[in-house]
């Protein structure tokens, strides 16, 4: 069922031939093109300067056989970033803010917390720009994300589990107190929203510009993209809905309790509704001020929370119905975006942001019903025929 902010349900509101090498009869024979399907346009070769040229433009790709007939389903793919994430967008967008006001000189240590995809998406700017780079990450998420993390050259400091995401932030703080280096605070900095206003949201209405677009659903890490690109969609599309997605686990958001804040926008303390959840980069244990900053611009019109079960499933049917491989956040989304679909009136059109890919989550619950070894119905092709068998040795007696 929908929550929504006022509590009401949620508003369905020819080329030439000469010198080509044909014999002298090929010429006298009509030159017909061959049937195509559909028009092929070549892209425009560009040769990127960098790396973080290539940041943004994602796609928006059909998901054809999930969702209900006649409401039409898309997906945001943000894992086709440079870094296979939506938080590429975030770190440029930070970094070069502070590169232009002079709080970031060269030289300087950049520092963050983060639950991996932030640290990643830094670490890769910073290794192209030339900062040194020191990540701050709570020991529950994924050892994947601290392997690429340091082989982009960054710093990897664990914080202990029992102190969530205030304590790696608190920790970012020290840090950055302690020896003067420059603190990203993607969750407090406008930078980052800005540069979902300005790039995200743009491509969406641009993406969708011949056609109807009704429902826009994402969750939330920092809520930078949640509020960039519903302050961009509400400007170009007054009439879309824009449903934002929390784990039932922890709805800090639907609790309606205000997080308790440093002068920096930083919390002071864990949220009393949060409790662990397995959808990583998704809600904190503390509402993000900007997050904060967009729900009291009243961008959100419905709520929706999703369990950590919804969000794996949905992730693997994902893969395995059409060949979409998303992390678990964006499985949360989608599966949020489902609900949207039985829903929304017939002909309607809905968009669900993608956060990231599934290879960020090799050792997360979203792969633990994946084995590596064979299984029995692959034991039986490979036993099908006779030679190259590599069968699981028999337990000695």
């Amino acid at each position: 069922m929908f929550s929504t902010a006022s509590n009401a349900n949620l508003s369905m509101k020819t080329s030439s031939i000469r010198g080509n090498g044909l014999p002298a009869k090929a010429l006298r024979t009509p030159l017909r093109p061959a049937p195509r399907k559909a028009l092929v346009v070549s892209p425009k070769a560009i040769l990127y300067e960098n790396i973080l040229q290539t940041i943004g433009k994602t796609p928006v790709v059909r998901v054809n056989k999930l969702g209900p007939e006649g409401v039409n389903l898309y997906a945001k793919c943000e894992f086709f970033n440079p870094l296979s994430s939506v938080k590429d967008r975030l770190a440029i967008a930070v970094i070069e803010d502070a590169e232009r006001k002079g709080t970031l000189k060269p030289g300087m240590t950049v520092v963050e917390a983060t639950s991996g995809n932030t640290g990643i998406a830094v670490a890769m700017v910073c290794a192209q720009k030339g900062y040194p780079c020191v990540i701050c990450m709570a020991e529950p998420f994924s050892v994947e994300r601290r392997k690429v993390m340091r082989m982009l050259g960054a710093k990897v400091i664990v914080t202990p589990a029992a102190n969530k995401g205030t304590g790696m932030v608190a920790k970012a703080e020290e840090l950055c107190e302690k020896h003067g280096w420059f603190l990203c605070r993607q969750f407090e900095n406008d930078a980052n929203p800005a540069y979902h206003a300005n790039t995200t949201g743009p491509e969406i209405l641009s993406d969708f510009a011949h056609t109807n677009l009704d429902y826009y659903v994402t969750g939330y890490g920092t809520g930078g993209t949640f509020q960039g690109v519903s302050k961009c969609l509400k400007n170009g599309r007054p009439d879309i809905k824009i449903v934002l997605a929390e784990p039932e686990a922890a709805q800090l958001v639907h609790s309606g309790v205000a997080t308790e804040r440093k002068d920096t926008g930083a919390p002071v303390g864990s949220h009393p509704a949060f409790s662990p959840h397995p959808i990583q980069g998704w809600t904190p244990d503390f509402i993000p001020k900007v997050l904060e900053d967009g729900l009291t611009l009243e961008l959100m019109d419905a709520l929706i929370p999703v369990t950590g079960p919804e969000a794996i499933e949905t992730a693997q049917l994902m893969a395995r119905k059409e060949g979409i491989f998303c992390g678990i956040s964006g499985g949360a989304t989608m599966a949020v975006a489902l609900k949207v679909c039985e829903m929304a009136p017939k002909g309607s059109t809905v968009l669900a942001m993608i956060p990231d890919t599934a290879e960020r989550y090799l050792s997360t619950p979203l792969f633990a019903s994946i084995e590596a070894d064979m299984n029995e119905e692959e034991l039986e092709i490979a036993k099908s025929t006779p030679n190259y068998q590599l069968l699981p040795k028999e337990e000695e007696a």
